[in-house]
């Protein structure tokens, strides 16, 4: 499938770095209140766009792998669990929403597992946000594995920006395969409050969830 090509001829799927550290960049759920906080609380609200407070990002871990299928949808053979459909926008530090971003997901399946094979790439897949700045995955909730919670990693850049690299985490009482998801994010190390997905009620063994990205253009 074509990834497509930028104005200057260069191929989108360049715009992400190899190899590349976080970078000091954000990621923020906007407008998201009242989840449970590891401490057992209850959370702020996120920072805007504009107050220069952004979230900061986590690490790319082992499992990253270039050259994803351009799909909006990780729900591929082989791939069942509870059901996720996430929608949101990306935005630029003035909060200007952001068309042509790319964005790079991958995530454990039903069994916490990573898919390293090729050419199946499944649980991975990258896209490009529309002319308003949204975008929309169809996947699942993915299971824990040893030392970390439930989380999808993300790539997230604009066109010829800097590569914001993060992983968005799961509310405290987000049900699925048994996990106890409020002792799991308490007992990871990389969690952070910040980058946690507004889920609503789970219904038809389906979460529908939110979150908006706040991105560098330069």
């Amino acid at each position: 499938m074509s990834e497509g090509t930028t104005e200057d001829g260069t191929s989108r799927r360049s715009f992400i770095a190899t190899g590349s550290a976080a970078v000091a960049l954000s990621a923020v759920g906007v407008g998201l209140v009242g989840n449970p906080a590891a401490e057992g609380g209850t959370l702020p609200l996120t920072p805007q766009c504009t107050d220069g407070d952004d979230t900061p990002p986590v690490i790319e871990g082992p499992y990253f792998r270039r050259n994803s299928p351009l799909r909006t949808n990780l729900r591929t053979t082989g791939v069942s669990g509870v059901l996720l459909s996430l929608t949101g926008f990306v935005y630029d530090t003035r909060c200007r929403p952001l068309a042509n971003v790319l964005l790079d997901f991958w995530q454990a399946d039903q069994r916490g597992q990573y898919d390293n094979s090729t050419p199946a790439y499944r649980g991975r897949g990258h896209q490009f946000t529309d002319a308003k700045g949204a975008f929309t995955l169809e996947t699942i909730v993915p299971k824990d594995y040893p030392g970390r919670t439930p989380h999808l990693h993300v790539k997230a850049q604009a066109p010829r920006g800097p590569v914001l690299t993060t992983q968005l985490y799961f509310p405290d009482d987000t049900r699925a395969y048994g996990m106890n998801v409020a002792a799991l994010n308490r007992r990871d190390a990389y969690y952070i409050r910040d980058t946690v997905i507004k889920l609503g009620p789970l219904t038809a063994n389906r979460y529908q969830g939110t979150f908006d990205f706040v991105v560098r253009t330069a």
